[in-house]
């Protein structure tokens, strides 16, 4: 995992994972999770009466020689979950592209391992998403983003393509969210009709929070490219942090109102703190 700067055994610890979900798994292929449907697995689910039709395979002959009557097994069918990781790829993305990249490898091997499907894009219409499914594709994954560009999108929220993530059974999405909120609000209003499991994960570093600049500066927006002059005073730096608080708040709101779930993600706290125990805490991962 050198191309990522991640541990040797990185993969080996991802191992003992799988995602968590409490939607209902309507994949068409097998997997390693169990479905609400029935069918034909080895793990037992219950018995009910025998209807023309049925498979006489599953007829149970020890409760037929006990009560005279013929009932069938049925079995809880295992089916594949099917993950969409959706990344920002915009240019405010850019100081945090080895971490988010860190981030992307970590879901999508978990999703891999467990024989489910793992697709990725972002946003783009242009770009063709990575899709490939079980354990056998964890080089091709590796080699997706060993080579994809870095970061330097124009925009994300506002144009992000959902059709990659149609009927997804979790949708992952991750953003450091710098773009307006009228933008983010248009995005979840969008993104509600694609999957019915969202979790947004919200990845900032220590400076964005708590930036330590002084005097004059001339600050450039990573999203527009406008071009700010500005003397960093203490009144200055109290009035960015309560904006940027308000835009964290009203981000929150949004996340509320379409359902989705959101984590705040700071890069300080490391991959292994994230993926092993903040994720697991709120049951994403188990």
């Amino acid at each position: 995992m050198k191309f990522l700067q991640l541990p040797e055994d990185w993969i080996s610890r991802l191992g003992r994972y799988s995602i968590g979900t409490r939607s209902k798994i309507r994949g068409h292929h097998k997997g390693s999770n169990r479905s609400r449907r029935i069918g034909s697995s080895m793990d037992f689910s219950d018995y009910r009466e025998y209807h023309a039709g049925d498979d006489v395979r599953h007829i149970d002959w020890n409760v037929y020689a006990r009560t005279e009557k013929v009932y069938i097994k049925r079995f809880m069918d295992e089916q594949e979950m099917r993950i969409h990781i959706m990344i920002d790829g915009s240019k405010s993305m850019q100081g945090k592209w080895l971490f988010t990249k860190q981030l992307v490898f970590s879901l999508g091997s978990i999703v891999l391992m467990n024989d489910d499907k793992l697709t990725i894009s972002f946003g783009e219409k242009n770009t063709k998403p990575f899709k490939q499914k079980g354990k056998s594709a964890q080089k091709m994954f590796n080699h997706f983003l060993s080579t994809i560009p870095e970061a330097g999108e124009e925009g994300f929220a506002a144009t992000a393509d959902f059709l990659p993530a149609k009927d997804s059974t979790v949708l992952f999405i991750l953003s450091d969210a710098l773009e307006p909120l009228e933008h983010w609000q248009h995005f979840f209003s969008r993104a509600a009709k694609y999957s019915k499991d969202i979790r947004f994960l919200h990845i900032s570093d220590q400076q964005e929070r708590q930036p330590l600049f002084q005097g004059d500066l001339r600050l450039i927006d990573d999203e527009s490219s406008d071009a700010f002059n500005v003397t960093m005073t203490e009144r200055i730096a109290e009035d960015y942090n309560r904006k940027r608080l308000e835009h964290v708040d009203g981000l929150q709101a949004l996340c509320r109102k379409y359902g989705v779930q959101y984590l705040p993600v700071h890069m300080e706290d490391g991959i292994q703190n994230i993926i092993m125990h903040q994720l697991v805490k709120q049951k994403w991962l188990r």
